[in-house]
């Protein structure tokens, strides 16, 4: 019964979204107390269930979410994302072109959100198609992969940051594992997938895509943009600092060496998500404004700006934090696992189907991933399984089969200047290869560790 509740619940949250047009925040909460109410709370506690879980979700997720956004605008607005991608890509040459805009936008998707992301590389991928003659989506699916790869398996991106917390994975042990799994995915879903692609819809490689669609671009000239490196070391920064906790810990762990408690405390506080970001982002207002002699009046304009535009984003990860909340406290979860705790199928599995199934009907990655971890993270304790993994399962399956509901669908769509066929043979097919072959990295990597 527990189970025809939920799926009720998500079919409302469904109709709400796409057919009656309500926000998505809104629809996450009247859903969560409709769903609350059936499965048996107290009516005068339902609200104290979704406020706790919008804020246990929020609490641990604003500093790391709201630092990340600032982070990336910093780099973008001050052309370091723009001489990130030019670089690799003249560095790279001709031929292995679509090597250096993957290298390019995996970079650049670590400090950037998708959407920001996908805005920000489009008109230079437009540029350098024109310059070199060649299609416009040759570039272009690398590119997606790189983004989507990054925004699905890697910590700060919202959705990896805020499961970890909920199965209480190591945030450095995902980034490491993600890692692992993210590199061979991009290849795969990008270059790889491109020649299938070529295949299939030939005319959509004959586009000349809309980038009207996105706009006025800020230009920028190479020369007074900062430096390459000092643009690469800014985006990847929070990820050197909590890699630096993990390696640091795993080499504690396995070599048995005497340490410092000092040592130990001051490594792990840098290593913290909301520490690593907020160290980061005060190197990138030195690296990105200060040190390039930006007034600082500019740098907090676009602070400013990019918490703006990550309002709405916040307040729906709190809904499908509450949506969570609810069924944790409706004993969905614990049923959930009595159900499946006498069959062979691994959680790891269980989480991927889960997030997969509440991707396609929800078209939001960030919640199906939410609602997913919060449905199996009582299976996952009684079996033992590593968290790590079940988030980097948890977050491709979140991806899988983008179309008509999820906004990505259309903004790929009208960028390249798709018809609807080809954007499901091209964005679709290759969110759905990254979500394979994730699942597939994340159970090879439960063989070894």
């Amino acid at each position: 019964m527990e189970l025809v509740i939920v799926g009720i619940g998500i079919i409302v949250l469904l109709l709400l979204i796409i057919q009656f047009k309500l926000n998505t925040f809104v629809s996450l909460v009247i859903v969560a107390i409709g769903v609350g109410i059936a499965l048996g709370i107290p009516m005068n506690k339902i609200i104290g269930v979704v406020e706790a879980g919008i804020g246990s979700q929020l609490g641990h997720l604003a500093l790391v979410f709201g630092f990340g956004a600032v982070l990336g605008k910093l780099v973008a607005d001050s052309g370091g994302a723009y001489r990130i991608s030019v670089t690799l890509i003249n560095k790279f040459g001709r031929k292995k072109i679509q090597i250096a805009v993957l290298i390019a936008s995996f970079i650049i998707g670590i400090a950037l959100f998708f959407e920001v992301g996908l805005v920000l590389l489009i008109p230079i991928i437009f540029t350098i198609a024109s310059e070199l003659g060649i299609s416009i989506l040759y570039l272009g699916i690398p590119m997606a992969a790189a983004l989507s790869v990054t925004h699905g398996f890697l910590p700060p991106h919202p959705a990896p940051t805020a499961i970890a917390l909920i199965y209480k994975a190591n945030i450095g042990m995902v980034l490491l594992y993600g890692m692992i799994i993210a590199i061979p995915t991009a290849l795969i879903a990008g270059p790889l997938y491109t020649k299938f692609a070529k295949k299939i819809v030939p005319d959509a490689f004959a586009r000349t895509g809309n980038i009207a669609a996105l706009g006025e671009q800020k230009k920028f000239e190479l020369k007074e943009t900062p430096g390459f490196g000092i643009s690469t070391l800014t985006a990847l920064f929070p990820v050197i600092l909590m890699a630096i906790a993990t390696v640091y810990e795993l080499l504690k762990e396995s070599l048995t060496f005497s340490s410092n408690i000092k040592v130990d405390e001051a490594i792990a506080f840098i290593g913290t998500p909301g520490m690593a970001m907020l160290l980061s982002l005060l190197f990138a207002i030195y690296s990105m404004g200060i040190a390039r002699k930006i007034p600082m009046k500019e740098l907090m304009n676009s602070m400013s700006k990019a918490i703006q535009q990550i309002a709405m984003m916040l307040l729906i990860i709190g809904g499908g934090g509450a949506f969570k909340q609810v069924l944790v406290e409706g004993g969905v979860g614990e049923y959930v696992a009595k159900m499946f705790t006498d069959l062979s199928l691994s959680p790891i599995i269980l989480a991927w189907l889960f997030a997969a199934v509440l991707r396609i009907c929800l078209g939001s990655a960030t919640v199906a991933a939410l609602t997913a971890a919060g449905l199996v993270v009582p299976l996952m304790a009684a079996t033992g399984t590593n968290p790590a993994l079940m988030v980097i399962a948890t977050g491709a399956g979140s991806l899988i089969a983008s179309h008509v509901n999820d906004a990505g669908f259309w903004m790929f769509k009208e960028y390249f200047n798709l018809s609807i066929k080809e954007t499901f043979a091209t964005w679709t097919a290759l969110e759905t290869v990254i979500s394979i072959v994730g699942l597939g990295g994340a159970l090879a990597l439960n063989l070894i560790v």
